[in-house]
């Protein structure tokens, strides 16, 4: 894959310790690791939003109560790749503790995977599939200078 242009909307929700998180998410940031998973120019938003409004947003989509830590919302994926994706900050920085990841590179690797969705690759389709974005997943986390987030 080759970096593509983005057009990006960063948005923060209100949450414990959402500061932290806004720091570490600076729009330059975000916008370098997913233009590294984008096949063709994209326009996206992201929203790190607290665990009440991602358990209700999986809620509400996914049929499923509790806070998950990305939800992609793919409209378009081509000839330009259209989504929003949210990010629960907590889970996220609640998983990174426990995989002894920084929380930068949790977050690098969830926006990398969210945009991988957004255009239309699939981990829960078969073990191929999921092994194929995994594989992907990890030679973009390696060019982005992480190590393999698996």
């Amino acid at each position: 894959m080759a970096a593509s242009s983005l057009d990006l909307s960063l948005q923060f929700g209100e949450f414990p310790g959402a500061a932290v998180h806004r720091a570490l998410l600076q729009k330059a940031r975000v916008r370098r690791w997913m233009a590294m998973a984008l096949q063709h120019p994209g326009g996206m938003a992201v929203r790190i939003v607290g665990e009440d409004e991602g358990r209700a947003l999986n809620r509400q989509y996914r049929r499923k109560d509790y806070a998950t830590n990305v939800l992609t919302f793919d409209y378009q994926g081509a000839p330009v790749v259209l989504c929003d994706l949210v990010l629960c900050g907590p889970v996220v920085e609640r998983e990174a503790r426990e995989q002894g990841k920084t929380l930068e590179a949790h977050y690098a690797h969830l926006l990398v995977h969210g945009t991988l969705h957004a255009q239309g690759w699939d981990h829960e389709t078969s073990e191929r599939d999921a092994l194929a974005m995994e594989t992907v997943e990890i030679l973009l986390m390696g060019a982005l200078g992480f190590s393999n987030p698996y």
